[in-house]
């Protein structure tokens, strides 16, 4: 056992069958929710173990939580493979603090003004700002790794924390680059989002004492998983609402950045629609958006990309025949279902 502190945090299940599985996060998230909530209360507490002027950017980094999606993936693979204990706790609140300062840093890179409903890091403080408390983030996560009896813990966050900013680092040198491959953007979406997905299916499966096969098993969920929402956030960036998705979108058209529907169009496009589409991105400017979607429209990428999702669900569903059927294995397979609903809901503006 790696555990700091191996207190058991107790987590009610619902009475549903062990085969039965819910399409909501509602449904998902709620036989966790006592530890989800847990997670965010620590959360606020790292807020004080900050300098006294850091302390705002603390405040409005650590309070703004989402769903706490990678929190709910720790909590459910260690009921998935044995029994929650604080130091899921703490390890969900190192992830989570990594996750957050990728996108503080994301938001600077981006320039995007809307994050989770409400004004950026950067929006609010500048961008020199945003970049040094990002930074803080990260140090002050590794810190809370260090805490643990054996390094183990704190080599794996590492070794995350390294692989989600090189694929960053990748798909910034990809920028407008139109003989960039599909293989080498699956790639980035690997390393930059389903890392620390699978980092914390595996680290909630290791904090139990779970064998190889399980542990192994999660990670690769994890990783199929963590792949297919960046694919689906791709389409959301594209075919979504601001409104609905409470965060700017079309930024990365403004970057440059060539997601799966760029890259699928690209690879059908006429000679003529290629240098226009090229001619669109590499000078780009807010009215180019409506000929961009129009071409992504005519070559079908919208259900293209969706039966890519749907792969790595499955995928990611069939890695999870390892573990035992329980609420909790369930709880997981909800998770994917959670996405393809999701993901079906942007066809409404595809």
């Amino acid at each position: 056992m790696f555990a700091a502190d191996t207190r058991a945090v107790v987590v009610p299940v619902t009475g549903a069958s062990q085969k039965e599985t819910h399409a909501t996060w509602k449904h998902i998230a709620e036989p966790v929710e006592p530890f989800l909530e847990a997670v965010a209360q620590r959360l606020e507490k790292q807020v004080r173990e900050f300098d006294p002027a850091i302390v705002p950017y603390a405040e409005y980094a650590l309070t703004g939580q989402g769903k706490q999606l990678r929190p709910a993936l720790v909590a459910l693979s260690a009921n998935a493979s044995g029994t929650l204990n604080d130091s899921h706790v703490t390890i969900a609140v190192i992830i989570e603090m990594v996750h957050l300062a990728t996108l503080v840093h994301d938001d600077v890179m981006d320039e995007a003004e809307i994050r989770r409903g409400r004004l950026t890091l950067a929006a609010n403080w500048g961008n020199e700002i945003a970049v040094l408390f990002g930074d803080c983030l990260f140090a002050h996560a590794l810190k809370l790794a260090a805490s643990f009896p054996t390094p183990e813990i704190c080599r794996a966050v590492a070794m995350a924390t390294n692989t989600v900013c090189s694929g960053e680092i990748l798909q910034t040198q990809q920028r407008r680059n139109f003989q960039f491959s599909q293989p080498e953007y699956f790639k980035v979406l690997e390393m930059k989002t389903a890392e620390l997905f699978a980092l914390s299916c595996d680290l909630g499966a290791c904090l139990t004492g779970a064998p190889a096969v399980q542990r192994n098993g999660l990670r690769q969920f994890g990783m199929a998983l963590g792949t297919a929402y960046q694919l689906y956030d791709d389409c959301l960036d594209l075919f979504g609402s601001e409104a609905a998705a409470g965060k700017s979108l079309g930024t990365d058209l403004a970057k440059g950045k060539l997601t799966l529907p760029i890259l699928l169009a690209w690879e059908q496009a006429t000679v003529e629609e290629k240098a226009t589409l090229q001619g669109n991105i590499l000078k780009w400017e807010p009215g180019h958006f409506a000929p961009v979607i129009e071409l992504l429209r005519k070559y079908k990428t919208f259900a293209k990309s969706v039966e890519i999702i749907n792969q790595y669900l499955e995928k990611s569903r069939q890695t999870l025949k390892v573990l035992p059927e329980s609420a909790n294995q369930a709880g997981l397979i909800g998770l994917t279902e959670f996405l393809a609903r999701q993901t079906e809901k942007l066809g409404v503006c595809a």
